[in-house]
């Protein structure tokens, strides 16, 4: 029986170091007897009904002693997003039931005097660096001399706890970069063999060093960092929050030899000043998904390392996989019975037909909703929110909500979200292939590309920019630059064009889509727009928004 709670027993004894968190240590026992004596308390804790604890840190030594507890108690951990704030913080631990909340200082404030709901009062939250223990009244005791009163606690008995591989093991919230955040079952015998298939697949030792900078409230830490880091034996070195700045230093100072990515954390580092010695290191794999494609070929030629980027979701529903033969701008192949089809008939969707420069010429036909015909029987389900599981879910089939293409090789594209849908002048196309050609741009960093309404009809590109240091938007140079861009759709050119220091994003590093789109043109940050289709840039003035504000009130 392949578990959380047995890959996490079979680390007791273990002498080898097994943490790292700043200046300090701990052995893989070390770590395994502070989970036990906190699955001790846990257990002492429960009340009835779900058993689920909240966790709102950021990558510190507790969360990784806390997730072991869990584990090992039969518990469930709900991963708290301390970027969520007020009433949407306080609707995620009130929807998923928690009976425990295990939190800091700094984070408590984010959910002191809200309702969590009926399973959460005051009294239950911990707070693990408040000398206090709690900041609740009428809880005398200290966080510590609740450790104090299990010191030395055995591991759970296992028939008692009865953990089995379908033992519900975490409700992980998906990023939210559309809407609302769904809780996504994971149970401790899937993310046991996902941890240990990652393990296999970069051939992680007890000899390795894995770097757990993503945050540990997301499965991308969970299921490519943390749980092969424990499948294998590894050494898991804790960053508090990631810092492109610090990545090199880290990976030198700790003897990391594998690193785990969401997001856009390759753009961030490759942005960082560069040196001679960069490849200088001891990293020899880095692993995860939706880094531009040049950056991971920029990333592994400067830091002399290996980067596997792959598609996959916190469902687990579908996933692709890069190749050696995967074309320019390709996610790779899928595994059989991956389809792309149309979401408003279900029919297959035709393939992907490029010009001469690689430019997609059927866009409308050929991009669709990638769907699983298989991959239901890997989604375990959403927490008390069957509506959505139904639109995952349908016939059986798995319907993964993103845009995608695939070409008559059988390799698949990546369109963006089902939200990532533009309609300009009657053509629809999606917005990913548009970022990868802006992120092209030698003085591009990251490009966010969204709809934003067309003062006739439909949709206008809207594109938000941000740079990398020293360098300015040029407004005379950028139509040149897109000009040469051979597979540049007649309809993908940005009509605005924002340039920002700082991108809204998820604690994975995703932009938030819906907060630019929702500012559209309205915000604090110099906006660049061409008033016709293929005349220069210039800046938007007051009296341009209220002109364009005047005439989509009229539309």
């Amino acid at each position: 029986m392949l578990t959380i709670d047995q890959l996490i027993r079979d680390r007791a004894g273990d002498d080898r170091v097994g943490l790292v968190f700043a200046d300090r240590t701990w052995t893989h026992d070390q770590v395994v007897r502070a989970q036990a004596e906190r699955a001790a308390l846990l257990v002492s804790l429960r009340r009835p009904g779900p058993f689920h604890v909240a966790l709102l840190m950021d990558n510190v030594p507790e969360y990784v002693f806390w997730l072991g507890a869990a584990a090992l108690a039969g518990a469930v951990v709900v991963g708290g997003n301390p970027t969520h704030r007020g009433d949407e913080l306080a609707r995620d631990l009130s929807h998923t039931e928690c009976q425990l909340l295990v939190t800091d200082a700094t984070y408590r404030g984010l959910v002191a005097d809200r309702d969590l709901g009926a399973a959460l009062p005051p009294d239950r939250v911990l707070v693990v660096d408040d000398p206090a223990g709690d900041v609740s009244p009428g809880r005398p005791s200290a966080y510590g001399e609740r450790l104090a009163g299990v010191a030395g606690a055995p591991l759970p008995d296992r028939t008692a706890v009865g953990v089995t591989e379908e033992t519900l093991g975490l409700l992980l919230f998906t990023s939210g970069t559309s809407g609302a955040p769904k809780a996504c079952l994971c149970s401790q015998g899937r993310l046991a063999r996902i941890g240990s298939v990652v393990a296999q697949m970069f051939e992680l030792t007890a000899d390795d060093v894995c770097y757990l900078a993503m945050p540990l409230f997301h499965s991308n830490a969970l299921m490519a960092g943390w749980a092969p880091a424990l499948a294998a034996g590894a050494t898991a070195a804790l960053r508090e929050r990631f810092s492109a700045s610090q990545f090199l230093v880290d990976v030198r100072r700790y003897g990391v030899t594998y690193f785990n990515y969401v997001g856009k954390p390759l753009s961030y580092i490759l942005a960082t000043p560069e040196h001679p010695d960069d490849a200088d290191n001891p990293l020899r794999r880095a692993f995860g998904n939706e880094a531009a494609e040049a950056d991971v070929a920029r990333f592994a030629e400067r830091f002399g390392c290996t980067v596997q980027d792959a598609y996959g979701s916190t469902e687990g529903g579908a996933s692709v996989q890069r190749t050696a033969d995967t074309p320019r701008g390709a996610l790779g192949r899928a595994l059989p019975g991956t389809l792309i089809l149309d979401p408003e008939t279900g029919e297959e969707c035709p393939r992907a037909v490029f010009d001469a420069h690689g430019r997609l010429l059927n866009a409308e036909e050929a991009i669709g909703e990638m769907v699983s015909q298989t991959g239901a029987t890997g989604f375990e389900g959403y927490w008390r929110n069957s509506e959505a599981e139904a639109a995952r879910v349908r016939n059986g089939w798995y319907w993964t909500g993103d845009l995608a293409y695939r070409d008559a090789d059988d390799f698949f594209y990546f369109a963006g979200r089902d939200y990532d849908w533009l309609r300009v002048d009657g053509e629809n196309f999606a917005a990913a292939p548009v970022e990868a050609i802006l992120q092209r741009h030698p003085d591009v960093v990251l490009a966010s590309v969204y709809a934003v309404p067309d003062t006739a009809v439909g949709d206008q590109v809207m594109a938000t920019l941000l740079l990398r240091p020293g360098t300015s938007f040029d407004p005379d140079g950028f139509p040149h630059f897109l000009d040469g861009e051979p597979d540049l759709g007649t309809k993908w050119a940005p009509r605005y064009v924002r340039v920002t220091d700082d991108l809204p994003t998820t604690a994975t590093t995703k932009v938030l889509k819906r907060v630019l789109r929702n500012e559209g043109w309205h915000c604090d940050e110099p906006v660049w727009w061409r008033p016709a289709k293929d005349g220069p840039y210039r800046r938007l003035s007051p009296e341009d928004v209220a002109g364009l504000d005047d005439l989509i009130d009229a539309r």
